[in-house]
């Protein structure tokens, strides 16, 4: 359903994402992992169409997301890091114009709606306004809204920014459920989110793959048994560089 091909993003005289190739299939859940400016968000932002890779091509089902925009975002729901709303919307408006601008008009709008809403647990919040919501209502409103045309492929950056304990909990087992009959990349820092809702990780270390695998196959990679100290094994050096720059 996602195939990563060569991807390489560079930003002046930093390269962002360095020739970064993975798949995604039906039924995966890719927990996509690495220290603050690795490279998630910026291959997340070109495999949904946000910003053109200078090399490369993502491909979304049997779409290129740089020759076929239009027909790879139809088949995305894509929830951003720090991900935009109308602050004066009420929950239930925000989706209903959200759904129209995918194409969803009269009942098939109404029940997406009515289904996004369900499965985020918004109905309590259904009629306030977006800037009276908590940050973790506000964030379940935006994953809601990339839900809401029954994507095949999910992009989530960061989707449990946020929120707190149970409300993670409620994520985690909700974006487990959903990567049962899709394909999702979560991109996250919480190492627990791999055990919790992943199917397999991988960890990106200054734009390229450092690890690959299901979450016991990189366990059985660290001399400890912890996947906390394997990330550290892998991407220390990055971090000891950024600190002494």
């Amino acid at each position: 359903m996602i195939k990563a091909q060569n991807l390489r993003k560079t930003f002046g005289e930093k390269i962002a994402v360095d020739n970064l190739s993975f798949e995604v299939g039906k039924g995966e859940v890719l927990g996509f992992l690495g220290p603050n400016g690795a490279g998630k968000s910026t291959t997340m932002r070109m495999i949904t169409g946000f910003i053109i890779p200078d090399e490369g091509d993502a491909e979304i089902g049997k779409y290129s997301i740089v020759q076929n925009p239009e027909e790879a975002k139809a088949l995305m729901g894509y929830l951003p890091e720090n991900a935009p709303s109308y602050p004066d919307m009420t929950v239930h408006g925000f989706l209903q114009f959200a759904a129209e601008v995918r194409g969803l008009s009269g009942v098939n709008r109404n029940k997406a709606v009515d289904h996004s809403m369900e499965v985020c647990f918004l109905s309590p919040v259904k009629h306030q306004t977006i800037d009276t919501l908590s940050k973790g209502y506000r964030h379940r409103t935006c994953l809601a809204q990339a839900l809401l045309h029954d994507p095949e492929v999910l992009i989530l950056d960061e989707p449990t920014d946020g929120l707190d304990p149970n409300q993670k909990h409620e994520a985690r087992q909700l974006i487990k459920r959903l990567g049962e009959t899709k394909a999702i990349i979560f991109s996250t820092h919480i190492l627990e989110e791999v055990d919790a809702a992943c199917t397999r990780a991988i960890i990106i270390d200054q734009g390229k793959i450092v690890a690959n695998g299901t979450p016991s196959e990189l366990v059985a990679q660290s001399a400890t048994g912890k996947l906390e100290d394997l990330f550290r094994d892998l991407t220390i050096a990055d971090t000891q560089q950024k600190e002494a720059a």
